[in-house]
C-alpha cells in the first residue's frame, strides 16, 4: 500500500514530535530529524540525525531520504530555536545561531526538498513563522527578524515553486507550552496572550489543523500563504 513521505524537522520533542504521531496516524510515512536521537522506535517512522543549520548535514539527510525512500512528498519545517532578550543584552552569537536555525535551516530543507519533489510534479511544503514578527515582540527582535525572513522566503518559494506543482505557507503559532517558551517569565506569557483575540495558549491542534488544510489536495491552489492563529 503506498504511503506518502513526509520529512518533519525538529521532531524530538515539543511541536514536532506532535506532528509525528498525527500523521503516522493519517497514513504518512514520516521521516523525522533533530540534533539527538528520537529514543524510542515507531512503526512507519524513520528517524535521522540532522543539523538543519549545517548545508552538509543537510544535503546528507536528504540523500538518505531518496535513497531509503525514493521520494518526498511533504516537508515540515518544524525546527527552531528562539531566545528572549532585550537589543543591549544580546550577543551577536545568538543571532547568528536563531537565523542559521530558523532561517537557514528553513531555507536549505526547502531547496533539497524541491530536489526531490519536481520529479514527481506535485509537493507541500509548510513553513513556521510566528505571531512574534506581527506584534514585534520586545525582546524577540532577533526571533521575529528570522521569522519574518522566512514568511519572505515562503513567499518567493511559491512562485518559484509553483511550476513544478509544490505549494509552500506558513504556520504562524500563537505561544503553545512547549520549552521554546519554558523560560519566559509568566506575566509576560500572560501579556502576549491578552494582546491576542483569542487570549489562550495555543494548542498542538491548533498547528495540525492548519496543516492539514495547507496538504491537502483540495489545497492546490494555495500558495505563498502565511497564517497566524489567534487573532492578532
Amino acid at each position: 500500500m503506498f504511503k506518502p513521505v513526509m520529512l518533519i524537522t525538529g521532531s524530538r520533542k515539543g511541536i514536532g514530535r506532535y506532528l509525528v504521531d498525527h500523521y503516522i496516524q493519517k497514513g504518512f510515512q514520516v521521516v523525522g530529524c533533530s540534533r539527538k536521537p528520537l529514543g524510542a522506535a515507531l512503526e512507519h517512522y524513520s528517524h535521522y540525525i540532522a543539523d538543519v543549520s549545517d548545508e552538509e548535514s543537510v544535503n546528507a539527510l536528504f540523500s538518505a531520504i531518496r535513497k531509503d525512500f525514493g521520494r518526498l512528498d511533504y516537508l515540515i519545517n518544524n525546527a527552531g530555536i528562539a531566545s528572549m532578550n532585550h537589543l543591549l543584552l544580546t550577543p551577536a552569537e545568538t543571532v547568528i545561531d536563531i537565523f542559521n536555525t530558523n532561517m537557514l535551516g528553513t531555507f536549505l530543507c526547502c531547496r533539497e526538498a524541491a530536489k526531490l519533489m519536481k520529479s514527481n510534479r506535485s509537493g507541500r511544503i509548510v513553513n513556521f513563522a510566528s505571531v512574534a514578527t506581527p506584534l514585534r515582540l520586545e525582546g524577540e527582535a532577533a526571533y521575529a527578524a528570522s521569522k519574518a525572513a522566512v514568511v519572505s522566503l515562503t513567499e518567493v518559494f511559491a512562485r518559484e515553486l509553483a511550476p513544478f506543482g509544490i505549494t509552500v505557507n506558513a504556520v504562524g503559532p500563537t505561544p503553545i507550552k512547549t520549552d521554546l517558551i519554558g523560560g519566559v517569565p509568566q506575566d509576560k506569557m500572560e501579556a502576549l496572550l491578552n494582546r491576542q483575540a483569542i487570549k489562550r495558549y495555543g494548542e498542538f491542534r491548533d498547528i495540525s489543523n492548519v496543516i492539514d488544510f495547507f496538504i491537502s489536495q483540495e489545497s492546490d491552489f494555495v500558495t505563498g500563504q502565511t497564517l497566524y492563529l489567534g487573532g492578532l
